[in-house]
C-alpha cells in the first residue's frame, strides 16, 4: 500500500479531511509537487504535515485504524525486499541497484507510518515476528533463485497496482487529489515496469512490462493474483468488447494490456494470507 492508498483510505473515515486542509486546493498541488520531485515515496513528511493541518494533535481512532492496517502491509513488502537484497543471488550492478532502491522506498513507508501513528498518540503495530516468503512452501526457491525471486517480485507488484486501482474510483469528484493520485499510481506502475524487464533479461523472455492476459507470469500459482471479480483477461470496458472493435484487428492480448483490473481489499488480503500477513 502507498502513501496514496493511505490518504484515500482515510477519506472514506472522514470525508471531510480535505476541508480541513486550508487551502484545500493549495495543500494538494504542494502534495503533487512534491510527489513529482521525488517520487512520492521519499515525502512521508509532507504528508504528516498534511495530517497535523488536518487534525491539529487528535486524529480520529478510524484513521488509526486505516494507518495500522497499511504498516501491517508496508512491514511485510519492506522485509521482503530486505530480505531479497541480503540472501537472493540479485545481479551485480543495476539490478542489485534497482532491488535496493525499492527496499529503501518500502522502509522509508514504514518509517512513515511508524511516525504518523505515534504523532497521533497511538503505538505502531509491531510486525510479524517471522514472515513465510515462500507462501507455505509456494515458493521454496525465492532466495535461492533469482529468477524465482523476480517472478514472486513481479507477482506482487502487479497485485499492488490492482489493488491501487481498486480504490481509485472513489476519488470522483476530487479533481486535485485524483491528479496527485494518478501520478503516484505511475510511479508504482514504473516500479511492476522495472521489475518485469528485470525478469525479461533473466529467463523470462515473453514478459513484457505489462499484464497479458489472465497470467504472464509463468508461474500457475500465480493465476488468483490475476483474477477476481475482474480478472486481467476482461477484454470488456464499459461495456464493450474490445477484442477486434470497429472490425480492427486487436486481439485478447493486445485488448488485456490495455487496462490493469482493479482488486478489492477482502480479494487483496486473501492473496497475501499465505504469506504470514494478517
Amino acid at each position: 500500500m502507498n502513501i496514496a492508498n493511505i490518504l484515500d483510505e482515510i477519506e472514506k473515515v472522514d470525508g471531510e479531511i480535505y476541508d480541513r486542509i486550508s487551502p484545500r486546493r493549495k495543500a494538494m498541488k504542494d502534495f503533487f509537487r512534491v510527489g513529482s520531485k521525488v517520487a512520492i515515496v521519499a515525502a512521508p513528511m509532507a504528508i504528516g504535515s498534511m495530517f497535523k493541518k488536518a487534525y491539529g494533535q487528535t486524529t480520529p481512532a478510524g484513521i488509526i485504524n486505516v494507518l495500522q492496517y497499511a504498516l501491517t502491509l508496508e512491514h511485510f513488502e519492506y522485509r521482503f525486499y530486505e530480505r531479497g537484497a541480503a540472501l537472493a543471488p540479485i545481479t551485480a550492478g543495476a539490478e542489485r541497484t534497482a532491488i535496493e532502491a525499492i527496499r529503501d522506498s518500502e522502509k522509508k513507508h514504514v518509517d512513515f507510518l511508524r511516525t504518523v501513528i505515534t504523532a497521533a498518540g497511538a503505538t505502531p503495530v509491531a510486525e510479524k515476528a517471522a514472515y513465510d516468503f515462500t507462501a507455505g512452501n509456494t515458493f521454496p526457491t525465492v532466495f535461492t533463485s533469482y529468477p524465482v525471486f523476480l517472478a514472486v517480485a513481479q507477482v506482487l507488484e502487479d497485485t499492488g497496482v490492482r489493488a491501487y486501482k481498486g480504490r481509485a474510483g472513489e476519488l470522483a469528484g476530487q479533481k486535485v487529489y485524483l491528479t496527485a493520485a494518478l501520478g503516484i499510481h505511475a510511479v508504482e506502475a514504473r516500479h511492476a515496469a522495472k521489475i518485469r524487464y528485470m525478469r525479461r533479461t533473466n529467463g523470462a523472455p515473453a514478459t513484457k512490462p505489462y499484464i497479458t492476459g489472465g497470467n504472464d507470469t509463468g508461474v500457475p500459482a500465480a493465476n488468483g493474483n490475476y483474477g477476481g471479480a475482474t480478472p486481467e483477461s476482461n477484454v470488456v470496458q464499459a461495456g464493450i468488447t474490445i477484442t477486434n472493435i470497429n472490425g480492427l484487428p486487436i486481439s485478447a492480448n493486445a485488448a488485456t494490456e490495455a487496462f490493469d483490473e482493479p482488486l478489492t481489499t477482502a480479494e487483496v488480503l486473501a492473496l497475501v494470507a499465505p504469506f504470514g500477513v494478517s
